[in-house]
């Protein structure tokens, strides 16, 4: 393997990726800048394919419609590829053909620590460094320490998924990991980006409407706070204590604002909590309509023999019961709510006998 610097313009772009034969197939990782900025942006790809290493910037190359192209044409192998297919899904528009994650197909083979980090050092012995983890990617130049981090994070893939891939097959999971991969993908690609109501953020559901009049004014804040900083929202406050603060207010009490908040912050703070007071109650948002399951004997003894299955199977399979159903699908299937062929897939249906 060669390892190129960092690719920066699109002459060099299309000049690596004309180097790998038309079935060669590619490793991809990403980096995104979502620990520092309001909008994450793409800050860099790691590529591994026919024999080359490479950094590819994405801030500095104005055309980055051929890696879409390239990728579009041909399987890509990832590690806990739904963040990275989301970022590629933004950037192009599509995703490649075929997608592989070596953490799907290491939790197959009855893995339990599948980082990244732990997969290279069970196959190849090699301990990585987490230094750079959460170094900020948008910024330039990046130090040497931060591109050998980068590099690591895609050099070792291709060979692990070689590894993963035959002890898939010696057990006979090999199409169960083609079957789990595929569904990866297009639950990216069906994925709606945005929600009509973002600020209902977990914890919510302990609200009553008075509580949701405040988290929503107090989401808001944060969020336009957070846009003009120019940093992710957890940085102005955290979602546990917009849910703690909402349940304080709705009781009446008040709120201890943090000291470090610049007067203006704090204002602007106090402003839309005294507007969010002067909301009617029937301007309240609603509570959503959580669904209700009839819990009797028949439903929990569908329940339980479905868990005691699947229980018994991961048990034989040294596999976490969760991959071949969790038990909210469970339940789901239990109530009928939901088709067993709706809900799983092939290699899960037979694991329980459906």
């Amino acid at each position: 393997m060669s390892s190129l610097p960092l690719v920066s313009d699109s002459s060099e772009l299309v000049s690596l990726l004309s180097r790998p034969p038309a079935d060669a197939v590619c490793a991809i990782d990403t980096e995104a800048d979502s620990l520092h900025r309001y909008r994450e942006s793409l800050c860099l790809v790691q590529y591994s394919c026919g024999g080359d290493d490479a950094l590819i910037d994405p801030l500095s190359i104005e055309d980055l419609s051929p890696l879409g192209d390239f990728l579009a044409q041909r399987p890509v192998w990832m590690h806990g590829a739904d963040y990275d297919m989301t970022m590629l899904r933004r950037s192009f528009a599509k995703l490649p053909p075929v997608v592989f994650d070596t953490q799907i197909g290491a939790r197959l083979l009855g893995v339990r620590r599948f980082g990244l980090a732990d997969l290279v050092e069970l196959y190849f012995g090699v301990v990585l460094s987490k230094s750079s983890q959460k170094a900020d990617w948008g910024k330039r130049p990046l130090s040497a320490k931060m591109m050998e981090y980068a590099l690591n994070d895609v050099r070792y893939l291709l060979p692990m998924g070689q590894k993963i891939s035959e002890e898939l097959k010696a057990k006979g999971r090999f199409d169960w990991f083609v079957e789990s991969c595929e569904a990866a993908r297009l639950k990216v690609l069906e994925r709606e980006e945005g929600r009509d109501e973002p600020w209902r953020i977990q914890g919510s559901g302990r609200l009553d409407r008075g509580g949701l009049n405040f988290l929503k004014a107090l989401w808001e804040w944060r969020d336009t706070e957070a846009s003009s900083w120019d940093r992710p929202s957890f940085m102005v406050v955290t979602n546990r204590q917009l849910i703690d603060w909402s349940l304080a207010l709705a009781t009446g009490k008040r709120i201890e604002i943090p000291p470090h908040y610049r007067p203006d912050r704090r204002k602007r703070l106090t402003d839309v909590l005294d507007a969010a007071r002067t909301c009617k109650p029937e301007e309240w948002p609603e509570k959503p309509r959580g669904l209700r399951r009839r819990r009797d004997a028949e439903f929990d003894a569908r329940v339980g023999r479905l868990i005691s299955t699947r229980d018994a199977r991961a048990v034989e399979l040294d596999i976490d019961s969760s991959l071949i159903a969790p038990r909210s699908t469970i339940e789901s299937i239990a109530e009928g709510e939901v088709q067993p062929q709706e809900a799983l897939l092939s290699w899960q249906l037979a694991c329980l006998g459906l």
